[in-house]
């Protein structure tokens, strides 16, 4: 993290070019300050010194003894058939009580010349009994010199808590300790980027001293004293760069977007046949202010599954086009884009009609942008985006292609941006004359504290109100294995469902084409079948016990015309039930649909079982989801889907769901770099510390932007950025 001579020398001149080269290949790691910050995963403790007259059973202990006798015996085995097998039994003694150490194998020859009568030395493992006797088997030794009587070497070695690194099959903890041994004295010359007035205001251990500490405790206060400082080193530094891309943002220009009074959105509430909720009213005057301003908005929009966020965001994009620009929205999928476009133009009605006969004044056009139109519509979208006759444009990543001229680009909504990273929001900015204003929309609800740490260039406000008329959602686990007739009753349930005039989704995990990949195949080997998928369950179901319904199939390696065709007779009511894969995790809004059954639940993660539970209960009648699985009882994947089943509140969901995950994941994949260097701090656990880092940074960046009064500061965030540049051009 430190751009310091010493600390940026590469491991191979400190350590040689064979580990170096595993440190490099297997563990990222290439230079000293790397190394440094290669922090240990835990600590063993050798044990307190025990006396030998009462050691306890099954534990870890340190015992000061001297050899009584040696023995070593042969034996057969069926790995030494001939006899050739070797024990060695050692007695030791400390004077009151005494111990049986045995050591195996070629574990025998190193303790055989090293343990002789009478040699004295410290004995750490843990204590078993065989035969009836107290032993312990393979102990870790230390030798102590027949003159060195001061039992403070032996409460030394005893007390001190051995480190144990994230390591490799090709290099031991053991090993990396020892290379940290070796570079320990560089930390001395580690750059401390925490500002002295921060740093001593919350009584933090300088940066040297907490490598030293966290490296070579002695004690556990010492481990506790370097992770706190660190933690600390690692949510400012981010928490400095995320405001400083704060600060960089408000100084640029962008044109004030004002609604007019009597405008397309006037018009648009005014055909509204319901009230707003208190949650989208509040968030839409955050929106409005932020789009008056001189500067671009940059907002994320959290909400629950079907809390809204649409209809926030249409608003939005309305406001925009009354004050003259142009909106676009961006979606993951073509078919969520479609799914946009038909529901943004339902919901507008005739004011979707801009330029054609039966639009009203004030009408707009709503354009849809997707790769897989014909070169006619195609062209046709893109001279009505360029001359700006389209108010609102709706599309995938085709989007930012550079063919895409937009004549005047006011405000982008980013719709689950967690499928889109820094640089593409970037790449579509740069399509306005000055930077749009921003809106970035999520319905997978995130801590607040994954909120300010992934998503903290961004402002947030958060919906967690569902409207009015939207049902609940009753949840059960369908342990198909352990109790068959369950999952024949779950069938029942459906066609009781379509029966009562609604329709259904099955999930499956694979699609079970010819197309299947080889990681898809590959993901079940020792597992004993593979995910169950789409074109196999849907075949079974209409000719078994969902015979005579209508059944379709969707998946994504479908023709994006066959796929819209689907969704619009699913959409009608035509189609009974359809067995898709998780193309419908986002953004599909068919209110009839009121049932779900999710098969092997336990194959997906709990955000994703959350999102997909959210496509039911979107009308008038209660949703039911069934999660299918055959894991046991007391299996953690079982445990997860009771989770889910217990709880339709996605906040909680998602925080059980990260600590679930490595926090790496959650935060890589939401964007690029630095997020995922996260080494000792815990987004959930850690919550106080980030939120204060960030009141920090905010303020040391708004009275000094370029930190030229943080020279240390200044380096740690070069390095931080370095990483994320790097991580950034290795996807690219």
């Amino acid at each position: 993290m430190d751009l310091v001579p010493a600390l940026r020398e590469p491991l191979k001149k400190v350590l040689g070019p064979a580990t170096a080269k595993v440190m490099a290949e297997h563990l990222g790691l290439h230079s000293v300050g790397d190394l440094l910050h290669h922090y240990p995963r835990r600590y063993e403790e050798r044990g307190q010194l025990t006396h030998l007259a009462d050691l306890p059973m099954d534990e870890h202990v340190t015992v000061v003894a001297q050899v009584a006798d040696a023995r070593l015996h042969t034996f057969a085995s069926s790995r030494a058939p001939r006899g050739k097998g070797q024990r060695l039994e050692v007695t030791i003694t400390d004077g009151m009580g005494r111990l049986q150490l045995v050591f195996f194998g070629n574990g025998v020859h190193k303790p055989h010349k090293e343990l002789l009568p009478g040699t004295r030395a410290m004995f750490s493992g843990k204590v078993s009994v065989f035969n009836r006797r107290l032993q312990l088997a393979h102990p870790a030794y230390e030798l102590l010199d027949k003159d060195d009587d001061s039992e403070d070497a032996a409460e030394n070695w005893a007390g001190a808590l051995i480190p144990l690194y994230p390591a490799t099959a090709k290099l031991e903890s053991w090993k990396i300790g020892k290379a940290v041994q070796t570079v320990l004295p560089s930390a001395a010359e580690a750059l401390d980027p925490l500002p002295p007035a921060l740093r001593e205001g919350r009584g933090l251990v300088t940066l040297p001293e907490a490598l030293l500490k966290i490296h070579r405790p002695a004690t556990k206060a010492d481990v506790a004293d370097a992770r706190a400082r660190l933690k600390w080193d690692e949510a400012f530094v981010l928490q400095v760069a995320l405001a400083r891309r704060r600060h960089a943002d408000t100084q640029l220009p962008a044109v004030p977007r004002e609604p007019l009074p009597d405008g397309l959105l006037t018009a648009f509430d005014d055909r509204l046949p319901f009230t707003l909720t208190e949650g989208q009213q509040r968030v839409s005057a955050e929106i409005f202010t932020d789009l008056a301003t001189a500067h671009p908005m940059h907002r994320l929009l959290q909400g629950e599954v079907g809390s809204g966020k649409t209809m926030v965001a249409l608003r939005a994009m309305l406001a925009t086009v009354d004050a003259g620009g142009q909106a676009a929205m961006l979606a993951p999928t073509e078919v969520l884009a479609q799914q946009h476009h038909r529901s943004v133009t339902e919901m507008m009605g005739e004011l979707a009609e801009g330029g054609m006969l039966g639009g009203t004044e004030h009408a707009t056009k709503v354009v849809l942008l997707t790769g897989s139109m014909g070169a006619a519509a195609r062209r046709k979208a893109l001279l009505d985006i360029a001359t700006g006759e389209a108010g609102i444009v709706i599309g995938t990543h085709a989007l930012i292609e550079d063919v895409v001229q937009f004549h005047d680009l006011g405000l982008v909504v980013v719709d689950e941006q967690h499928r889109f990273g820094v640089e593409q929001r970037d790449a579509l900015r740069g399509k306005g004359k000055q930077p749009p204003h921003l809106l970035v929309m999520t319905a997978t609800p995130i801590p607040r504290t994954v909120a300010m740490t992934v998503f903290g260039d961004l402002e947030t406000s958060v919906l967690d109100q569902l409207p009015a008329g939207r049902s609940p959602i009753a949840t059960h686990v369908v342990p198909a294995a352990d109790k068959p007739h369950f999952l024949a009753r779950a069938w029942e349930r459906v066609r009781e469902e379509v029966a009562g005039g609604h329709q259904a989704y099955v999930v499956c995990p694979r699609i079970g084409d010819e197309q299947d990949t080889a990681a898809e195949k590959k993901a079940t080997e020792g597992d004993k079948r593979p995910p169950l998928a789409v074109l196999d369950i849907a075949d079974q179901l209409a000719k078994g016990p969902l015979q005579g319904l209508s059944v379709e199939v969707l998946h994504g390696r479908m023709h994006p015309d066959d796929k819209d065709a689907v969704m619009r007779r699913f959409a009608a009511g035509e189609t009974d039930v359809l067995v898709a894969t998780t193309v419908i995790e986002v953004g599909v809004n068919v209110p009839n649909a009121t049932a779900m059954v999710i098969m092997d639940a336990d194959r997906f993660g709990v955000s994703q079982l959350h999102q997909l539970r959210g496509r039911v209960g979107r009308g008038s009648a209660p949703g039911l989801c069934l999660l299918v699985s055959e894991m046991p009882e007391a299996s953690p994947a079982r445990r997860r889907l009771a989770a889910v089943a217990s709880t339709l509140d996605g906040f909680e969901l998602s925080r059980l769901d990260l600590e679930e995950r490595r926090e790496g994941d959650v935060l890589g994949q939401a964007q690029s770099g630095a997020r995922t260097s996260l080494r000792v701090l815990e987004v959930i656990e850690d919550e106080e510390i980030i939120a204060e880092a960030r009141k920090e940074a905010t303020a040391i960046v708004e009275s000094d932007p370029d930190l030229q009064n943080y020279p240390a500061l200044r380096t740690a965030l070069d390095a931080l950025l370095d990483e994320e540049r790097e991580q950034y051009l290795e996807k690219g």
